[in-house]
């Protein structure tokens, strides 16, 4: 009695290459839509399958909100960078009306209150600067002495700018016109100089985030390049 043929091994095909053909017949469907809804793939959230046409309808949701979302992430940063731009330019006219250094640090304290919410401002100026002038220098600003310049070299580390802790004590010492803060602040520093050392500015906050020290400090080194000028502009007005 002959035995019957063995069967045949079952053939599995290679997923990657069964994507690999579709991928070069893009058209394989056309015509076979039935077979579109015949297919099932499992559900991204749940458990379960859904047809391949449910499949692709959540996966352009999901693209069209993630699309939306940063549409309006690029919205906000424009309208956060017009805000910024609409408020250093009030800034800087008012800078650039100031008639003298007072006023020029009188403007430095309003525009930088109402339109930065900063909320105390010094400015310590090089002997050179203020030996002409014919009245010892108003809050904000400071004539710049031995031990001040030791304190705020120190506390810049090295530095052109930045953004630091202010403690109760170097508070009292830095910014004696302004009540103190209970315990620590936080303040923007930046050298002032143009040609040579002409001083410091100190941005300072009673809130120790304020100033934390992983912000930017372009906009304080600009806004202290801007007045080291205009304070030498005055300097040879006087």
């Amino acid at each position: 009695m002959s035995q019957a043929p063995a069967p045949e091994p079952r053939q599995t095909l290679d997923p990657e290459m069964v994507a690999h053909w579709l991928a070069r017949h893009p058209d394989f469907f056309v015509g076979r839509e039935g077979l579109l809804q015949q297919l099932k793939v499992p559900h991204p959230e749940a458990q379960g399958a859904i047809s391949l046409l449910e499949r692709l309808v959540l996966d352009l949701r999901e693209r069209a909100e993630s699309a939306e979302w940063r549409l309006e992430q690029l919205l906000e940063s424009a309208r956060h960078n017009e805000s910024q731009y609409r408020r250093t330019r009030e800034l800087m006219l008012a800078l650039l009306e100031a008639e003298d250094s007072d006023a020029l640090g009188q403007a430095l304290v309003t525009q930088l209150s109402e339109r930065f919410r900063t909320q105390a401002v010094a400015l310590w100026c090089a002997p050179s600067l203020t030996d002409v002038e014919p009245h010892p220098p108003q809050a904000p600003r400071f004539v710049l002495d031995e031990a001040s310049g030791a304190r705020l070299g120190a506390l810049l580390d090295g530095r052109v700018s930045r953004c630091r802790r202010l403690s109760r004590k170097d508070w009292q010492r830095l910014l004696p016109h302004i009540e103190p803060p209970k315990q620590s602040g936080s303040c923007a520093l930046t050298r002032l100089t143009v040609g040579e050392p002409l001083g410091y500015l100190i941005l300072a906050s009673h809130d120790v985030e304020h100033f934390r020290a992983s912000l930017d400090t372009l906009f304080t080194e600009y806004l202290g390049e801007v007045v080291a000028r205009l304070l030498v502009r005055h300097a040879h007005r006087e």
